[in-house]
């Protein structure tokens, strides 16, 4: 069946207005709009202006009302725990009406924040949809963030209340949450009325009197109470949520998401962009803490009346390289949302994927990834394990859902390795040059959007409407700045090749970090890869290759290296030779599974730098800074 999707992009660019008050039908409004497009509102214009809605309402009420009361809207799965816990939307809906009425007595009103600082447990999307019900804004910070992090965030959104747990559990240890929320508050110089803690067997906390109130008590009597809470009116413009960027440090920079828009783009997105249908299990293997679990565990499938899957547990280790497939058996997922980072680690544990047949996979149709480039080599063995369609697709935090992909429920489009494949309805990508000249097509460039951006992505920043337009609008007048560098090829697909900040210069050569590493990530031996660029005085910069290899790989790793310094060479060419390839056990990430490259740049490089907030293993860049010193480079 060919596919639709230059007839619906094309729809959408002859008439932007006409095509997003279309998608709007499928949201329940309580007062329509004044105007689909607002180009006087905001910073560079407002979606649904005039407008009243309730997110909470079109995730939960309107479902149980129109016949989805009984079926499964949430699925909490933890491995960690060997638990397992199933929510009906009507089941989903008391336990929401039972929080926003325990943070109403503590007075959370609408336009309030409320910071949400919470594991991967069912009770951190109760307390997003809980927010939502009562107007007010939430700021879910990834549980376990150091408490210097979390303060400067309570400092910015000054909470009404926040919402915490005892503890949260990594395999083979407990992480004490509740240390780290009092030193936040004690550090902070705004303080919260309260705190609503969930006390976890694993670990419990002691409350400080007065001001913590015990979850399971609160909510507990006010379930038994059956008491409900109406869902109040608020603007299509009003904020949904601020999502601090990941990695930020000083003044943070708090991602606005409003309350219409968001509504309209995800709803729009789970069928015709993932080809998901109402009442199916969609599953996004990622956290609430990060924009994907805001739009894809919690909100997008809720909205579209599927059951989404909220997961406790990693990729591999809880217990095995078969996780995955095991949950998508046993819960019947047609879709899976994960990182490229996620399956790399599942290659390099089970690199023939023996754990593949051992479930049934009968009812999986699609893999999806983002999060960071999807390396050919990690889509080629999925691909080729699975048997399903694997689907890359790019996006960021300040946009709240796909910029590019392959949109499956509009009929797939021929797969180009490396590419996302092409810009989705709203948004108008080019590539232009550092003066803001668009390039010919398969060049190089800075990759931006032409204003306005569609419904969903960011209005502004949190209280920072000037930072906000100097960050990403200011460089390329009428356009977002993404920050990130690729091109457009011939047939109108997008490759992104890496952030503007990882494209090096060797001797006047412009370099993409990310085609060097879908180069090394073609060594049979490598599981994963990351390039960087040393300072070097003649040439500018030198590529240097840092690989972790395969499980089981017993071969000599200076010939392997070797290998790979040879393959980049054959590939790319001289300018592209690498200065060094170091084999290490493990690259160091952010939680989210982004690699941290600008710190180990600057480890090379023997800059000053700072420890990241959300590094998921501070221990790794001890092992890169050894390694870079035995060959005489980096911190001395």
């Amino acid at each position: 069946m060919p596919s639709r999707y230059h007839e619906v992009y094309d729809g959408w660019a002859h008439d932007p207005e006409g095509f997003w008050a279309e998608a709007a039908r499928a949201i329940d409004w309580f007062k329509p709009w004044d105007k689909v497009f607002d180009a006087e509102g905001g910073v560079y214009g407002q979606w649904f202006a005039g407008a009243e809605c309730n997110t909470c309402y079109n995730a939960l009420d309107r479902h149980v009302q129109d016949g989805r009361a009984e079926q499964v809207a949430l699925i909490h799965d933890s491995p960690i725990t060997g638990t397992q816990q199933k929510f009906t939307y009507a089941g989903l809906l008391a336990e929401v009406n039972a929080l926003a009425s325990v943070l109403q007595d503590q007075g959370v009103q609408k336009g309030d924040r409320v910071i949400i600082y919470m594991p991967m447990v069912a009770e951190a999307a109760f307390a997003m949809l809980a927010c939502a019900r009562l107007g007010a804004i939430h700021s879910v910070v990834f549980g376990g963030f150091a408490a210097k992090e979390l303060a400067t965030r309570i400092d910015d959104a000054t909470p009404r209340l926040i919402i915490s747990a005892s503890c949260g559990i990594e395999p083979g240890r407990v992480i004490a949450y509740k240390p780290l929320l009092d030193g936040a508050i004690e550090l902070a110089s705004h303080k919260p009325e309260h705190c609503l803690i969930l006390q976890r067997p694993q670990l419990a906390c002691d409350l400080v009197a007065g001001r913590d109130l015990d979850y399971a008590a609160t909510v507990g009597a006010a379930k038994a109470a059956g008491r409900t809470v109406e869902c109040v009116p608020v603007a299509a413009t009003d904020p949904l949520y601020v999502l601090y960027t990941s990695g930020t440090t000083g003044q943070p920079k708090g991602v606005v998401r409003d309350n219409g828009g968001h509504m309209v783009a995800l709803k729009w997105s789970m069928e015709n962009e993932f080809g998901v249908r109402p009442g199916e299990v969609f599953w996004a293997a990622s956290d609430v803490g990060w924009v994907v679990g805001h739009s894809y565990i919690v909100y997008g499938p809720l909205l579209h009346g599927a059951t989404t899957i909220l997961f406790e547990g990693k990729p591999v280790g809880t217990p095995d390289a078969g996780t995955f497939w095991r949950v998508i058996s046993e819960h019947g997922v047609v879709a899976l949302f994960t990182a490229p980072t996620a399956f790399r680690a599942i290659k390099k544990e089970d690199p023939q994927g023996l754990f593949v047949p051992q479930y049934d996979l009968t009812k999986f149709r699609t893999l999806f990834l983002a999060g960071e480039r999807a390396d050919p080599e990690t889509i080629k063995w999925a691909e080729n394990k699975l048997k399903v369609p694997v689907i890359d697709h790019w996006w960021q935090t300040e946009t709240g859902h796909p910029i590019s992909q392959n949109p499956v429920g509009l009929g797939l489009l021929p797969v180009k390795y490396g590419s996302p494949c092409v810009p989705m309805p709203g948004y108008d990508v080019r590539v232009l040059d550092d003066a803001g000249h668009e390039v010919g097509r398969g060049t190089l460039g800075n990759v931006v959007v032409k204003l306005p951006l569609p419904p969903g992505c960011l209005p502004t920043l949190w209280h920072a409407d000037e930072r906000f337009f100097n960050a990403y609008l200011a460089e390329f007048p009428g356009y977002y700045k993404t920050a990130d560098a690729g091109y457009i090829d011939d047939e109108g697909y997008l490759f992104i090749m890496a952030r503007t900040d990882d494209i090096i210069n060797v001797a006047g050569h412009r370099l993409s970090t990310g085609g060097m590493e879908e180069v090394v990530a073609e060594h049979p031996d490598v599981a994963e890869c990351a390039v960087i660029g040393i300072a070097d005085a003649m040439k500018g910069q030198i590529p240097c290759g840092f690989i972790v290899l395969n499980s089981g790989v017993s071969r000599d790793t200076a010939a392997i290296e070797k290998e790979v310094v040879s393959l980049v060479r054959d590939r790319i060419g001289p300018v592209a030779a690498f200065k060094m390839v170091v084999t290490i056990k493990r690259l160091p990430k952010t939680r989210s599974g982004k690699i941290l490259r600008g710190t180990m740049q600057k480890i090379a490089d023997r800059e000053d730098w700072k420890m990241p907030a959300t590094i998921d293993d501070p221990f790794i860049l001890d092992e890169i800074t050894e390694a870079l010193k035995a060959r005489g480079i980096g911190v001395a």
